[in-house]
């Protein structure tokens, strides 16, 4: 007989009834939940309907809107700004703050329930407080959150005054940890203000603080690790960014580290690190190490797009409508505000905007580089002034407005930065040249100064000694001025020898050298065209036996002698002249081999 103990997992019809009866209330009470969840929807769906406007082909809503409030930024970050700087919109053409709030508002209304504003520079924005402070108004009609995407250096001072208005969220740029190479990635100080606009939002009652970190290989890749740990007592997130192509940053995919490389770089550190919830429709992919007080992502654009997900829109600050970054095709909303649309026909137009988005970007070596915008001016318009952003960096002349073609092939390489001033650390230093041979090296350096007519007489010694009717009383005092102080080109000539052989008491980690012998000449130079320009050209050729090659003392020889001679004639053309076109037209010797500018 087999005992009941065996059979004791039989239920019995009072248990059968009793667990039917838990199941079914556990099933009302779920379908409770969720009626009440869907009626809740249905309610706020009523009150604030979502338009068909923000409603694209692939049934994505759009509900998040990035606003550029200006082109201008107070950095140059070389992968946002193209080195020859960008062409600005005149004043006229830019958004106002009532047409922002209009525009602003009417997104609203349709669904949209996220604003995050961006430039450019936002805090570089006249009026962003107000700004801020009338979008806050439109939580009436459905909107939840006011962002703000800023790379930080003038805003520590001003944060409390944003948040009190309305500010609830804030993304902070920063690239390095390292204050040296922020300059050099920025071509702009301010590395402690930025540092110090976040400890400012870490203290604050914002709702959320994040850190966009673009990593490009060879530059900052080594600096993850240490952006890993700024998580660790900090309810920061950072996010790593993928850089990716725009206008004029002269992209390349070698230049891009794959976001799966990286996390691969810090798992190897913290094996422990899990997968985090991300927020919805969250370009991130987020991550967390156990115990850290903050969060990582990753915004794969190029290697591992989201594009299926997107319900992002963005509005230039000359009031273009974008529907994909990387998509140059823009509308209007500016030119139908100004013309007198109202509000149904602005949204039938950002209707048409947002039907036309396609399913996904380009792949990353196809995305449209020519039409589209810098990143700079995602705000930006074509018909514009030019406003040439000259900073001061190797390669690029003043005059003519062009970078240098081998700027970037300088500044990046698949390999580690050769910049060879700097440290393993970044910190500037004077290079070891104990292991180089000496060697007999030279290097050739031009330049020009461009002067008036009276300036290229009076160096020629061809203006008129007698006085003259045509020479003005200035003129007349110029001259004399300019003869007392002796002949320009001869002075010129001299400085230009002392500079080149004082060239380590000026640059700072230039190496003393014993120079065998300095050449200098200036060359007046009458226009080749009629309505060309007088000029000087300055030439110096620098020669030594040493372990290190002259290049620096021939350019300094040839920018002594131009500043000379602009002293020497500042009496009669200070406001005329323009120094320009200094470059290095050969050198030999040395490791790297013979150069001859062609």
């Amino acid at each position: 007989m087999f005992s009941r103990s065996r059979f004791s997992f039989i239920p019995s019809p009072r248990r059968i009834q009793a667990t039917r009866w838990i199941f079914t209330q556990s099933l009302n009470a779920q379908l409770a939940v969720r009626a009440n969840a869907q009626a809740r929807i249905a309610q706020v769906d009523a009150a604030a309907p979502f338009s068909e406007a923000l409603v694209d082909s692939f049934h994505r809503k759009h509900d998040y809107l990035r606003i550029s409030l200006t082109e201008k930024c107070n950095l140059r970050c070389f992968y946002c700004m193209p080195s020859e700087g960008v062409e600005l919109s005149p004043q006229g053409n830019l958004l106002t703050n009532e047409e922002i709030i209009r525009l602003a508002t009417l997104f609203v209304k349709s669904g949209v329930t996220k604003i995050r504003l961006t430039g450019g520079e936002p805090t570089v924005r006249k009026g962003i407080a107000d700004i801020i402070a009338e979008l806050n108004t439109l939580r009436q009609h459905g909107l939840r959150s006011i962002g703000m995407t800023t790379n930080g250096v003038a805003l520590h001072r001003r944060l409390p005054q944003l948040i009190e208005n309305g500010l609830t969220h804030l993304n902070l740029s920063l690239d390095t940890l390292d204050p040296f190479k922020f300059e050099i990635m920025t071509r702009r100080r301010g590395h402690e203000a930025v540092l110090k606009t976040l400890d400012v939002a870490l203290a604050s009652s914002l709702q959320s603080v994040k850190l966009n970190v673009v990593v490009m290989k060879g530059l900052n890749d080594h600096e993850v690790l240490d952006f890993v740990e700024m998580t660790k007592d900090r309810e920061i997130s950072t996010r790593f960014i993928e850089f990716m192509p725009f206008t004029g940053n002269q992209w390349d995919k070698a230049k891009m580290v794959p976001s799966s490389e990286l996390l691969k770089t810090i798992a190897a550190r913290h094996p422990d690190v899990v997968r985090a919830p991300d927020e919805l429709n969250d370009t991130a992919r987020s991550w967390k190490i156990p115990g850290y007080a903050g969060s990582f992502g990753f915004i794969s654009s190029m290697s591992d797009h989201f594009c299926s997900t997107c319900n992002r829109l963005r509005l230039t600050a000359d009031g273009q409508i974008k529907v994909c970054l990387f998509d140059a095709k823009e509308l209007s909303l500016r030119d139908e505000m100004r013309r007198g649309a109202s509000d149904d026909e602005i949204l039938s137009t950002i209707g048409r905007a947002v039907f036309g988005k396609k399913e996904k970007h380009a792949g990353m070596e196809d995305i449209d580089v020519v039409t589209n915008r810098p990143m700079i001016l995602i705000g930006g318009s074509s018909d514009v002034l030019l406003r040439k952003h000259n900073a001061f960096i190797p390669g690029f002349s003043s005059r003519t407005a062009r970078p240098a073609p081998n700027l970037h092939a300088r500044m990046y390489s698949t390999k580690p930065p050769q910049l060879t001033h700097l440290d393993e650390h970044g910190h500037a230093s004077m290079v070891d040249v104990s292991d180089k041979t000496v060697t007999k090296r030279s290097a050739t350096a031009v330049g020009r100064i461009y002067i008036p007519l009276v300036a290229y007489q009076l160096v020629t010694s061809t203006y008129p000694v007698k006085e003259s009717e045509r020479v003005s009383d200035a003129e007349k005092a110029g001259v004399a001025k300019y003869r007392r102080k002796g002949d320009a080109l001869t002075v010129a000539q001299l400085a230009a020898i002392m500079g080149a052989k004082r060239t380590y008491d000026l640059i700072p980690l230039c190496h003393p050298l014993t120079i065998n012998k300095v050449d200098v000449s200036l060359t007046p130079e009458a226009p080749k065209m009629p309505d060309g320009r007088h000029s000087i050209l300055c030439s110096a050729t620098v020669s030594c036996e040493g372990k290190t090659g002259v290049e620096i003392e021939a350019l300094t020889a040839v920018s002594v002698g131009l500043v000379t001679v602009w002293d020497m004639l500042k009496a009669v053309a200070g406001k005329e002249m323009e120094i320009a076109e200094i470059v290095v037209t050969a050198k030999s010797g040395g490791r790297s081999g013979d150069f001859r500018r062609q």
